[in-house]
């Protein structure tokens, strides 16, 4: 019997001083935090409209206003990111892919295709960022290993990654690659691919306080 898999956001709550610290500058920390806001709410818009088995919130902080109905909100475990990507795998016991809050151009139809992989047979599935990274991994099983002792949040991430699945056997599949909004110039290329995004709108009004390009 097929199992139909979950979708998994592992965010933080957006709250200044801890929000895409990054982006300051050129916005304050209040700024970044509000545009953290918008990524938050463009990404759990895109969950709640694709078809899936469950939808969990993976939170570091606590829920707000922003939070839509037919989420799960789980704790995050762990200390770092291959811990907590492993916890939140295992707290959904269930095939899952997962994302994280930073991708505010996603949408149902890219979503329900990467939830295709894995029906379809992929074991694992990654979506490829820019960066080295990744913005999405999806795994059938448990993770295990998966994880654990993968180097996060560097150049070579998703090689790194891509290498661990290889090691435990498993049929893997890419996505689409995404550009992640880590830093300003993140920020303007993933409005402009997503104009009609609340991220956009939010980083529209902001650019114009800053006499900056939007």
């Amino acid at each position: 019997m097929k199992i139909d898999p979950a979708l998994i956001v592992l965010a933080k709550a957006p709250v200044a001083g801890r929000s895409k610290t990054r982006l300051h500058p050129p916005l304050t920390m209040s700024q970044a935090a509000e545009l953290a806001e918008a990524c938050l709410v463009d990404t759990l818009k895109a969950v709640a409209e694709t078809p899936s088995a469950g939808r969990y919130l993976v939170l570091d902080g606590k829920p707000g206003p922003w939070l839509p109905r037919g989420f799960d909100v789980v704790p995050q475990r762990g200390r770092g990111l291959d811990e907590r990507l492993t916890s939140a795998f295992e707290d959904a016991r269930t095939p899952s892919l997962l994302i994280g809050m930073d991708t505010p151009q996603i949408n149902a139809q890219l979503l329900d295709d990467a939830l295709a992989s894995l029906r379809a047979g992929s074991d694992a599935v990654l979506g490829p960022a820019p960066d080295g990274g990744y913005w999405a991994v999806g795994l059938k099983s448990q993770p295990g290993k998966a994880f654990m002792g993968v180097p996060m949040s560097a150049a070579i991430t998703l090689d790194a990654q891509v290498q661990r699945f290889k090691s435990l056997g498993l049929n893997w599949a890419l996505l689409p690659a995404l550009r992640d909004v880590d830093v300003w110039a993140d920020a303007l290329e993933v409005a402009a691919v997503a104009p009609a995004s609340r991220f956009a709108t939010e980083l529209s009004g902001m650019a114009q306080l800053l006499e900056q390009p939007a």
